[in-house]
């Protein structure tokens, strides 16, 4: 059984939709950002970060959610081509989204939506850099179904990011190959699922709850 340390952020949710496609039994530990138990001594014994998600599988742990997608596949054998090319290729587009999308879409959730002050410069600097980005997955995904041809943890880290543009304040107008790939994840049985882990209340608090915490993580 596999612990997963968690709370209802994308990054939180890339593991729960992993897990759930690769039907591996875990248990969830929904951590409070309001209480810091990301910061708590035991948290920090399996993530020195203080930052979610994490694992323990049979004692093993793993921090870091790029990291955590790779074990799991490699663990499965599953979500991840064997072939150099292949890997590389799901490689590439995985550290697209880590390096990328998900902390230019996090400047600009926190800009845009929680700092205290209305600074216009960053607003548009990280929409405008989140927008580029989404750009270039729309021309990749004019050319594959999924970034890396098949799916797997490349789409898996990028979707739960890229489904709250609009808390970014960014649209997806006119990005066609986007849309049509953001409509297919949506519509798979174990991202839903995924979706839900941990069980959440109101939607809009929960995103203003992720706002805050990446100010104080």
């Amino acid at each position: 059984m596999i612990d997963l340390y968690t709370a209802a952020t994308p990054n939180g949710h890339k593991i729960s939709i992993a897990l759930e496609e690769l039907e591996l039994p875990y248990r969830v530990h929904a951590l409070s950002f309001d209480r810091k138990e990301q910061k708590t001594p035991e948290f920090l014994r399996i993530n020195p970060n203080g930052r979610i998600p994490a694992i323990v599988d049979d004692g093993f742990a793993v921090f870091e959610s790029g990291a955590i997608l790779i074990y799991l596949a490699e663990k499965t054998g599953r979500l991840l081509p064997s072939d150099a090319k292949g890997r590389s290729l799901a490689l590439q587009w995985l550290m697209f989204q880590m390096g990328g999308v998900g902390p230019m879409q996090g400047q600009a959730n926190v800009f845009f939506r929680y700092f205290p002050e209305k600074l216009q410069g960053p607003i548009d600097r990280y929409q405008n850099e989140t927008r580029r980005l989404y750009e270039v997955l729309d021309r990749r995904l004019g050319e594959a179904e999924y970034l890396a041809g098949d799916y797997g943890i490349a789409d898996i880290a990028t979707y739960p990011w890229v489904r709250l543009h609009d808390w970014a304040g960014v649209s997806v107008d006119g990005l066609e190959h986007l849309q049509r790939w953001m409509a297919t994840l949506a519509a798979r049985p174990a991202v839903q699922r995924g979706l839900q882990v941990p069980p959440r209340a109101d939607e809009e608090d929960r995103l203003v709850k992720t706002a805050q915490s990446m100010l104080t993580r």
